[in-house]
């Protein structure tokens, strides 16, 4: 059976995961003052038994927030309190990778302390969707200020912080946001980015965020623990480029060159799944497309089912695979998927903020048993 595919072992840079089964980012705004509580050590420590885990995405500065009680890696007591989880899911014999983002536009003047307007590559707002307050309100999209070309080296700077701080909180590795529209990402797109600097205009020069921020991340942490997620095709917070193609294979391409421990490609036909449940049936295949491009390990997300999952793996076009809302409502995905049984259904009104509710007490087979 193709599922067969998914109980492999894989290495990953440093990492050798038992299984293929990956628990991707997932946004759940339960981080008061960004710091991880007790109840994020329980919940990511419930699902260790996943390949890897990649935590939600987490804040490189306090200006980089985008999201009501989104976590951060920028305090000593945002580390202490993901030295809580990192030790919690290690106990439990599991992998876990920390996400960091800077979200550029898609942010708002209410995170700042001095009410300054979100930052981007150039002050183009995006055309669809909205921005989320501190008090989880949704509010039309401000236009954000342009990044100075002298701003751009701070960028970079406080990413390779926040990986540093990350394997100080414990982790076994970072990965790079650089999808779904956020700054790095808004960078690579030329819907986002009309610069006209030596980070604007060609392919190269919109690529050249990313890469010195890979480059630095990876020298100080190394390349072996270090991953990097794009959205080819996406178009969640309004974004699109001319040659998608052309883009992202230009950008595999320099990233072969750093031995990174993977890269994470997210599948266009749900790149809005976190906001409904519609899936996309004619959508581009990035896996297809962009899998045989990168020299390491790929994983895919969206929409997969446990049956397309082993089938992709079988084809070679992934190599693991992520499962957003199935993993947080089945804790215990791995042994389901591996003995064929239900699974629990997400509540999708709990998936963000709150308390344990719609987050740690999703019950497992024994207990349903």
């Amino acid at each position: 059976m193709s599922i067969d595919n998914l109980f492999v072992p894989l290495q990953l840079g440093k990492m050798t995961l038992p299984n293929r089964i990956v628990m991707p980012p997932l946004t759940r705004m339960r981080a008061p003052l960004g710091v991880p509580t007790a109840l994020s050590a329980e919940y990511y420590a419930q699902r260790a038994s996943a390949g890897l885990i990649i935590t939600e995405a987490t804040s490189i500065t306090a200006d980089a927030n985008g999201y009501p009680d989104m976590p951060g890696i920028y305090t000593d007591e945002q580390i202490a309190g993901w030295k809580e989880v990192t030790c919690a899911v290690h106990k439990k014999g599991g992998r876990i990778v920390m996400q960091i983002v800077h979200s550029g536009r898609t942010s708002h003047s209410l995170y700042t302390a001095d009410r300054s307007l979100p930052v981007a590559p150039s002050a183009i707002a995006p055309a669809s969707g909205q921005a989320f307050t501190p008090e989880f309100s949704l509010v039309e999209f401000e236009t954000p200020r342009a990044l100075g070309t002298d701003e751009l080296a701070g960028i970079v700077e406080s990413f390779r912080q926040a990986a540093v701080n990350a394997i100080a909180a414990g982790f076994d590795g970072v990965e790079l946001h650089s999808a779904n529209g956020y700054l790095l990402d808004q960078f690579l797109q030329d819907g986002s980015n009309h610069r006209e600097d030596e980070y604007g205009g060609s392919i190269g020069a919109r690529a050249r965020l990313l890469i010195e921020t890979v480059d630095a991340v990876s020298k100080a942490i190394g390349p072996d623990r270090v991953g990097v997620r794009i959205s080819p095709h996406g178009n969640f917070n309004d974004m699109h480029d001319s040659d998608p193609i052309a883009l992202f294979s230009y950008l595999i391409g320099r990233l072969n060159t750093f031995g990174l421990a993977y890269l994470s490609l997210i599948e266009p036909r749900s790149s809005s799944i976190g906001l409904a449940e519609d899936i996309s049936i004619d959508s581009a295949n990035n896996a297809q497309l962009f899998r045989r491009m990168f020299n390491g390990p790929v994983l895919s997300a969206g929409g997969y089912t446990a049956e397309t999952a082993g089938e992709a793996i079988l084809a070679g076009h992934a190599d693991a695979i992520g499962f957003g809302r199935a993993f947080i409502a089945n804790p215990d995905l791995v042994s389901r998927l591996m003995s064929e049984a239900a699974l629990n259904k997400h509540n999708r009104s709990t998936f963000y903020g709150g308390d344990g509710f719609g987050y740690t007490d999703y019950p497992v087979l024994e207990q349903q048993a």
